[in-house]
């Protein structure tokens, strides 16, 4: 069994402090707990920002850039993985459905990158889903997906396609095959997500089958699935992912204290099932990402 890198999922776009008290909002919080996530064995954050205020979602390249910045301070070698899935939302109006509703968040490509052009992070997360999602539509067409990819290049970051479904992977083979993607990419698989993977060991090996070949896959799950498929992306081959993100609880009825405490119990799992985690500058390597500037 190869070395395993675990990513830490610190915040995301829907937890809120409703679910879980402890979930990071502000930037300060959201780098002092992927801190801690690096301390307790994650070679990787995975980061989105929220307004400090209202708690909201935003993309605000200011919020991304203060928590990126202070993460680099105390920790150079940590892999910062930042979204793009923002600004992909579109909500139908109740009396016309081409007059886009208040949760419509669609923003140009560029726009959905410009964080990634600004701070040049490790990873850019690339969502290849269009899916109903809530009572909106996630839209990603190919053609927005290609000038996104391209700026991501351009910054340096390396690609990480979240796969929500069959058609994103041959989405993702189709992307390859133009050259808009590099082949053997770097790919996660969301499970879980209301119409999208099922949560199931059968779907997650399914949708590993249909991976391009020399892929490097994470499989994650989603709410009180997060740990069991930790475990079978463990024994399928693969990578793992948790955060508040992801799941608010540390076990059932147990309330998650911190990313960190999510990052340890998936440690413990992984050596528990024979595997050990990959450090920041381990997981780089395998990765090929940047060399460390300490």
């Amino acid at each position: 069994m190869t070395k395993i890198f675990l990513t830490c999922a610190v915040t995301g776009n829907h937890t809120s402090r409703d679910q879980n008290p402890n979930l990071p909002v502000t930037p300060n919080e959201i780098a002092d707990s992927s801190l801690e996530a690096a301390d307790a064995g994650a070679a990787a954050v995975h980061i989105h920002v929220r307004d400090p205020h209202s708690g909201k979602p935003s993309m605000k390249v200011a919020y991304y850039q203060e928590a990126v910045e202070q993460i680099r301070r105390h920790n150079h070698s940590l892999v910062i993985n930042l979204t793009t899935g923002p600004g992909g939302r579109f909500q139908p109006s109740d009396n016309n459905p081409v007059v886009p509703g208040p949760r419509t968040n669609l923003l140009p490509p560029e726009q959905r990158v410009a964080h990634i052009s600004a701070l040049k992070p490790d990873i850019a997360t690339l969502d290849l889903n269009t899916m109903v999602f809530g009572q909106e539509v996630v839209i990603n067409t190919p053609n927005n997906l290609r000038r996104m990819a391209k700026l991501i290049r351009k910054a340096g970051a390396r690609p990480e396609i979240e796969l929500f479904d069959t058609g994103d992977i041959m989405l993702l083979h189709d992307l390859i095959k133009d050259g808009t993607l590099a082949p053997a990419p770097l790919c996660s698989i969301v499970m879980g997500v209301k119409y999208g993977f099922a949560p199931t060991i059968e779907t997650l090996l399914h949708a590993r089958s249909l991976l391009p070949g020399g892929s490097i896959w994470t499989g994650f799950g989603t709410g009180r699935h997060a740990f069991p498929l930790l475990a079978q992306s463990v024994l399928g081959g693969g990578h793992v992912r948790v955060g508040l993100e992801d799941a608010v609880y540390l076990s059932k009825g147990v309330l998650a204290p911190s990313n960190a405490a999510l990052v340890k119990k998936a440690r413990r799992m992984v050596e528990d099932l024979g595997g050990s985690l990959a450090s920041s500058d381990e997981m780089r390597e395998m990765l090929s990402l940047r060399p460390t500037n300490n």
